[in-house]
């Protein structure tokens, strides 16, 4: 599958300011730590090994960090057990896992970076047979999506349906979802934004149309850990956007960066509300 081969995976790497090698991964005073947590990712942080030098020698400059280490993860239960260790500064986070996580380690929005391909900006319902919402409810669901019913129903679907109303036929893998329909396992499925992209590029796909979509959503988001002092974070936020200017350009479009800028709570404050605590 074509989708997103690598795209998170490099900019999730490159956000961790070194390679996982051992040499890089002694924690001490004065590192600092930064979690990436991008579920439903795929790719290889290798890949991007010539652009992350480039990258991460700017970011380090930029900030005057002697001393970083960081990991990335596709599944927030072992990103906490890092967390719980480590204590890291910064985290950056799809946003299922930072509004499950943010009261818990209390996050601060400080930035968001938009990824190309990585997905997980918007949400569809699809379909070869349904020709609207009303015809997948109580039929056959597909998605690796459904793990996090909380975000489905009350930031994706927006109150336009809960996963209750769907047989879900939860899948592990975005190519997987899709198949389900094509074989005529699932009558419909939920996919995201990058899985949407990739209906063109299968064989089987081409009479599979959207039924529904959701509203669009934020990026992904960074986050400060109290771990960071006011300062420290203060500077990070103000250079976020300088990381991809003029030198580090060419080097962040390589690893996928679309933008990456400051914000704040208010960015996100909606998707919040949704959520709950």
């Amino acid at each position: 599958m074509r989708m997103a081969i690598g795209a998170f995976a490099l900019v999730a790497t490159a956000f961790a300011v070194v390679s996982e090698s051992p040499a890089a991964s002694t924690e001490g005073p004065g590192t600092v730590g930064i979690v990436v947590v991008k579920e439903h990712g795929v790719g290889s942080p290798t890949l991007a090994q010539p652009y992350l030098d480039r990258f991460v020698a700017i970011a380090a400059e930029e900030n005057d960090w002697t001393n970083a280490t960081g990991r990335y993860y596709n599944n927030r239960s072992a990103a906490e057990a890092f967390i719980g260790k480590t204590h890291p500064h910064y985290g950056i986070f799809s946003l299922a896992p930072f509004l499950a996580l943010r009261a818990k380690y209390k996050l601060d929005v400080i930035g968001q970076v938009a990824v190309s391909l990585a997905g997980g900006r918007q949400y569809f319902l699809i379909s070869e047979t349904a020709t609207d919402l009303a015809g997948c409810k109580g039929k056959t669901l597909a998605s690796d999506h459904a793990d996090d019913e909380r975000f489905i129903d009350r930031v994706v679907a927006g109150g336009s349906f809960t996963l209750a109303d769907f047989q879900l036929v939860p899948t592990q893998r975005p190519l997987q979802t899709i198949t389900k329909v094509i074989g005529g396992e699932a009558v419909c499925a939920l996919v995201d934004d990058a899985q949407l992209a990739e209906l063109a590029h299968l064989d089987g796909a081409a009479g599979i149309h959207t039924v529904w979509k959701s509203a669009e959503l934020p990026p992904m988001v960074v986050t400060a850990f109290p771990q960071a002092s006011p300062s420290e974070r203060e500077r990070f936020q103000e250079h976020l956007a300088d990381l991809c200017d003029d030198a580090a350009q060419s080097a962040c479009a390589e690893v996928g960066i679309v933008s990456l800028k400051a914000a704040d709570a208010k960015d996100y404050a909606a998707l919040v509300a949704a959520y709950g605590r």
